[in-house]
């Protein structure tokens, strides 16, 4: 009798296959969506960094159900969790997906969107969304295969087609989305959504609460854009990251504070004659215990705020 053998190699991918899946299914079984306004579902992400355990499960997604169909808000960070959220929409309405809305560049809140191709809605975003996702598609899939391996497959850079210049309705029967593109802050290619009949505005990551927020545009730009939002009257509020209780726009200011002291010792740096490095390794210190992921994103906030500022 031959005793067929098996590899180490072959063992160790089969086992790291299995744990995967088994991590897959229990991420799948703990996704929650919380009904934060009428017709208005949101599903919270983790603060950490992309695993097979979590599938890339970091950002804050949902979708808005109307008379007529639904709107996703942004789909999570993998196929798998973009197929998780649309059979959470099927536990609450069957309804169709009329519109996919990706709110900017950043892989966390797109890499789902393939989930929702057989409902064949429109992929909507900012103007600059395209040509922002040409650009980084390739890098952004090779660095989520070595995240997520295998769990990583299906996973795609679906660009809109629906484009928003300034300001666009959206109609889902008896509700109405107001979209709005914003200059550069963030990005350049981030959109918010607003539910007029809630006064729900969904932010993405113009605001982060808890998570430190990230500077992937201008840092001036985002404190501006900032300053816009706090004057759009809204009951309800989501964040990109993070929840919080605090009412609106009052949970706008440690987002607000962060980047102003980042300006500020920036600017103080600068004056110093300091180098770039050693702004870096002192700038905005005293923030990192009010921030998770300090240590992730704070150095490359204050090298784009370096970069910004010494052309003022």
């Amino acid at each position: 009798m031959m005793r067929s053998i098996i590899r180490p190699a072959v063992w160790l991918a089969t086992v790291t296959a299995c744990l995967a899946a088994i991590g897959a299914v229990a991420a799948a079984e703990g996704f929650a969506v919380s009904e934060i306004a009428p017709g208005n579902y949101v599903h919270y992400g983790v603060h950490e960094e992309r695993l097979p355990a979590n599938l890339g499960d970091q950002a804050n997604i949902g979708f808005i159900v109307g008379e007529k169909c639904v709107a996703v808000i942004d789909t999570g960070g993998s196929l798998p969790v973009g197929k998780t959220l649309r059979a959470a929409i099927g536990r609450v309405t069957d309804l169709p997906v009329c519109y996919v809305i990706l709110t900017h560049v950043h892989p966390d809140h797109f890499f789902g969107a393939a989930a929702f191709l057989d409902d064949r809605p429109q992929f909507v975003g900012h103007a600059q969304l395209p040509r922002a996702m040409a650009a980084r598609a390739r890098f952004y899939v090779k660095t989520l295969q070595r995240d997520l391996g295998d769990l990583a497959d299906g996973s795609e850079a679906i660009a809109p087609t629906l484009l928003v210049k300034d300001e666009m309705v959206l109609e889902l029967g008896n509700r109405k989305l107001r979209l709005r593109a914003w200059p550069v802050g963030h990005t350049d290619n981030d959109l918010t959504v607003y539910d007029e009949k809630t006064a729900t505005l969904w932010l993405s990551d113009l605001l982060f609460v808890d998570h430190t927020p990230v500077v992937d545009g201008s840092i001036l730009g985002f404190l501006a854009v900032v300053s816009e939002l706090a004057a759009i009257p809204a009951r309800h509020f989501v964040p990109g990251h993070g929840r919080t209780d605090m009412p609106w726009p009052a949970a706008l200011d440690p987002q607000t504070r962060y980047l102003e002291v980042i300006v500020r010792e920036t600017r103080q740096a600068l004056k110093d004659g300091r180098t770039i490095q050693e702004a870096v390794d002192t700038v905005g210190l005293a923030e990192e215990n009010n921030w998770v992921n300090f240590e992730l994103f704070h150095r490359r906030n204050v090298t784009s705020a370096y970069t910004e500022l010494e052309w003022e």
